[in-house]
């Protein structure tokens, strides 16, 4: 091994989907741009993204398993799971002297840099160029830092980002970096699934290292998502073309193998049904995560709109894994003059299949329950529900569900919670109207959660009808509550109150939903039942329009 060499300089090679992985295996100065004269090494580095997964989702896993375990590549994988997190207790205390320093004489970068390298806090080489390199990276990692924190190297986050950054280079570099050569290769790195701060600050300084980094993110999040790539050359980046969440990493190789005809199959689909493309095969989107746009109508509007798919609305959109859904929430104060009319509506949108009626009220029950540890347990760090947290609960109730149903439900409970509209009572804080609305999204009665799993994201709405004419009950508190909630998930809502008087306007603000005022107000008005010959052709109708 030649140790003369002072310096190191590294260049990023201009790679392909076909030949990156013979790039990654050859050696160092065997690389295009690599040479070796007057005191300096340079070397070529291989960096490759691969974000989203192809249509054959198995070959996909097995591939990433070869990657480590039979590729013979020299690999070595680094995730979220599998980083070390241990620290030797004299390393901590070394970071935090570091950091009383920087908080009392404002250190400069380089400086900052000499005192980490003066508590033994950087790896050590023999090789003078690569002694220098470990510098030299970390000046960029904190020069990056600087750039993107507002306060600098004043910022709060500098030291978990700094205690990370560290015990992971030595957890996962310290034991080979004193044997590294590199004319021969350099550590090789494969980096799987999502990533948050920390991580991105380390996969940077292993870059600024000169070592080969693969990253493969199922879900499609770039590697530098929130601090930006600071590098002048940009990586090698392949777009598969679905997104989904990271399972494990393999373990063994799957035994499923997709056919010819499958492969060609689901690439039709692809190509016909991708987001935005404006056709959706059914139930294409079960796994896509929904949120509403309330849509503001007239009372005419109201009903053509309600007949309408979700997918020919105006504002439906779908993006990156969610689906925004353009929803109907209104109220139908009175009754109209022509009361044929009047009744022909209310009873044609009651009595599509994807409608369910309420006549009786509360539909819903009080919980007495006490919910506000599970609450506070499944925040996030920005103090926000975690829809994850939550669906792998135990007193998550719809594990029975379709898991893209119960994180859209988790989500929309979530969503409900972030902007609390319901009204308080007894002088309520908006933590305890959030406690509130989490409490009741855990109690959604069976009928309701029947009209939600027939809810095909790109098709028919479901639509919850009210007709509250006082005489069968009041509207409660908790009703009101799951009504929100349903809103947020993207059903449409309609509630007849044919006296004019008020019942979700005491719960909840008014500007969440249309209001329709009809020209008469009627008094214990009961529901009046479609007859036998409307019920034949409305629902010959619905079976010839679904092609039964």
């Amino acid at each position: 091994m030649n140790q003369s060499y002072s310096q190191m300089k590294i260049h990023l090679l201009p790679v392909s989907y076909e030949n990156w992985l013979v790039t990654l295996k050859s050696l160092n100065q065997e690389r295009p741009q690599f040479s070796a004269d007057q005191g300096t090494i340079q070397i070529g580095q291989v960096v490759a993204h691969f974000l989203g997964i192809p249509l054959d989702e198995d070959e996909y896993y097995n591939r990433l398993y070869e990657y480590i375990h039979t590729e013979q590549a020299g690999l070595a994988l680094i995730s979220e799971e599998t980083l070390d997190k241990s620290i030797d207790n004299q390393q901590f205390q070394a970071i935090q002297r570091v950091l009383n320093i920087n908080r009392e004489q404002n250190l400069s970068i380089n400086r900052f840099v000499a005192f980490l390298d003066g508590e033994q806090l950087l790896l050590k080489s023999k090789i003078p160029a690569l002694h220098r390199k470990t510098r030299e990276a970390m000046i960029a990692v904190l020069q990056l830092f600087s750039t993107h924190e507002a306060e600098g190297l004043k910022s709060q986050e500098l030291r978990r980002v700094l205690v990370d950054v560290i015990k992971w280079t030595f957890n996962h570099l310290g034991g080979i970096w004193d044997n590294v050569d590199p004319k021969a290769s350099m550590p090789k790195f494969l980096w799987y699934g999502k990533t948050n701060k920390s991580h991105h600050y380390f996969l940077y300084y292993l870059l600024q290292l000169g070592c080969d980094l693969i990253v493969f993110s199922p879900s499609g999040e770039g590697m530098y998502g929130d601090i930006g790539n600071a590098q002048e050359e940009k990586p090698f980046v392949h777009l598969y073309p679905e997104k989904k969440q990271p399972e494990p990493f393999p373990a063994e190789k799957r035994r499923r193998t997709a056919t010819v005809a499958y492969r060609a199959s689901r690439e039709i689909e692809s190509i016909l049904n991708h987001e935005g493309s404006g056709f959706y095969k059914p139930w294409q989107l079960r796994d896509y995560t929904p949120s509403s746009v309330t849509l503001k109508t007239t009372y005419d509007e109201l009903f053509i709109l309600i007949k309408e798919k979700a997918m020919v609305r105006p504002n439906f959109e779908v993006k990156n894994g969610q689906v925004k859904i353009p929803a109907i929430f209104a109220k139908v104060h009175g009754v109209s003059k022509n009361r044929k009319e009047y009744w022909d509506r209310l009873q044609a949108i009651s009595q599509y299949e994807e409608s369910l009626l309420i006549r009786r009220f509360p539909f819903t029950n009080n919980v007495n329950n006490d919910f506000r540890f599970h609450y506070r347990n499944a925040l996030d760090k920005d103090g926000l529900l975690d829809p994850q947290k939550m669906v792998t609960s135990h007193y998550w109730k719809y594990q029975h569900l379709p898991s893209g149903l119960q994180n859209g439900i988790a989500t929309a409970i979530r969503n409900s919670c972030a902007r609390p509209y319901i009204k308080p009572v007894h002088h309520e804080d908006i933590e305890e109207l959030k406690m509130y609305l989490f409490t009741q999204g855990m109690q959604i009665p069976a009928s309701i959660l029947q009209l939600m799993q027939k809810f095909d994201y790109s098709q028919d709405i479901p639509k919850l009808i009210l007709y509250n004419n006082e005489l069968n009950g009041t509207m409660t508190r908790t009703d009101a509550a799951l009504l929100l909630l349903l809103n947020q998930f993207g059903i449409d809502i309609v509630l007849y109150t044919p006296p004019g008087h008020n019942d979700l306007e005491n719960f909840i603000d008014e500007g969440l939903f249309d209001v329709h005022w009809l020209e008469d107000v009627v008094f214990e008005q009961e529901f009046k039942e479609p007859s036998l010959i409307k019920r034949v052709i409305f629902q010959g109708i619905f079976k010839n329009l679904r092609g039964d």
